[in-house]
């Protein structure tokens, strides 16, 4: 009886050794799959990045004049929103100040 028991705790010890060394097999494909997905992944955003870097030289070679107005406008847009938020925000009182160190 005491035979028969500890051969099949060997048996279920086998059995599940197995199935952990199929689980850790499948988890390393998929990791290795996900790696592989990412790899491309970043080099067809490199690839992207290069070519719009590429057309954005051709077409400051092309129009200079209007890239410079348009790079003005979009620094003055900039300028004129972050005043604005700046003169929005309320004034500091410094007696607030102090108490909430406190």
């Amino acid at each position: 009886m005491a035979q028969s028991v500890l051969e099949q705790m060997g048996v279920q010890i086998d059995e599940t050794a197995r199935k952990a060394s199929r689980a850790a097999s499948a988890v390393a494909d998929v990791l290795e799959d996900g790696g592989e997905a990412a790899r491309r992944v970043a080099k067809h955003g490199s690839h992207a990045a290069a070519e719009l870097l590429d057309d954005t030289r051709k077409r400051v070679q092309k129009h200079p004049l209007e890239t410079v107005a348009a790079a003005f406008a979009a620094g003055i847009a900039a300028g004129a929103a972050i005043t604005r938020m700046v003169r929005r925000r309320p004034p500091c009182n410094k007696a607030d100040a102090r108490e909430k160190v406190q």
